[in-house]
């Protein structure tokens, strides 16, 4: 498939330059596709590519030598993953699957460079970008080192809820999470979110609904996460 310029106005490495800037990195632009559960990239192998996501969701993760898995973040459509690999000329500094069906738009290492020389108001977006994820990795350090397993559940809960309050229905951008994933986001063990679940839905936060788990109490969650908004 032709790569499409509207598609690449969506991903915010991109925001604010010109047709005629985006027709010339068009040309630096792969396409490739993933079905649910294949795995994109592997943590210390030898970065290819940055790559940005157009439809669909991966998750990136590390694994310990136990076989422990720790899920560093969700990407989901216009946002990117392994920036920091081709910038720093490192490894994959993780590994990368598909939990849905994803097309990705990549860009190699030489055409990154390429691409940052001859358009270098880029840059200011790539700096603001990395900046995101340094945050988000700080956050989660600060989650897994001082906040409570319930606590950091609720912050994920809130997070992912639909606008209808519903968690794990694999609604649009918003994966279907079991509770073995959410143990991998938030640093735990499988039985320690069920358990932490059900206290959840004993203080009255959330109701568990078959499959689904649904919140019934935005604002004592908040209140457990730290997370302040509407």
């Amino acid at each position: 498939m032709a790569i499409e310029i509207d598609l690449l106005k969506s991903v915010p490495y991109f925001l604010g330059l010109s047709t005629a800037e985006l027709e010339a990195i068009k040309q630096h632009v792969f396409e490739q596709s993933a079905q649910r559960n294949d795995m994109i990239l592997l943590e210390e192998e030898a970065s290819q590519a940055v790559y940005f996501v157009v439809s669909g969701v991966v998750k990136v993760f590390k694994t310990s030598v136990e076989g422990k898995e720790q899920i560093l973040c969700i990407v989901k459509a216009g946002e990117s993953f392994n920036d920091i690999a081709v910038f720093d000329g490192g490894p994959n500094p993780a590994s990368v699957i598909a939990m849905t069906p994803v097309v990705l738009y990549g860009i190699t290492k030489t055409d990154m460079e390429t691409i940052l020389r001859k358009h270098p108001n880029l840059a200011t977006n790539v700096i603001k970008i990395l900046s995101k994820k340094v945050r988000h990795f700080v956050s989660l350090v600060e989650d897994l080192s001082f906040r409570h397993v319930t606590d950091r559940l609720a912050k994920l809960l809130l997070e992912y809820a639909t606008d209808h309050g519903r968690i794990s229905e694999g609604e649009g951008q918003r994966p279907r999470l079991t509770q073995q994933e959410m143990a991998a986001m938030v640093g735990t063990a499988r039985e320690v979110v069920g358990r932490s679940l059900k206290a959840l839905e004993e203080e009255g936060a959330i109701r568990m609904d078959r499959h689904r788990i649904v919140v019934v109490n935005k604002k004592l969650l908040q209140e457990m996460s730290g997370v302040t908004g509407g």
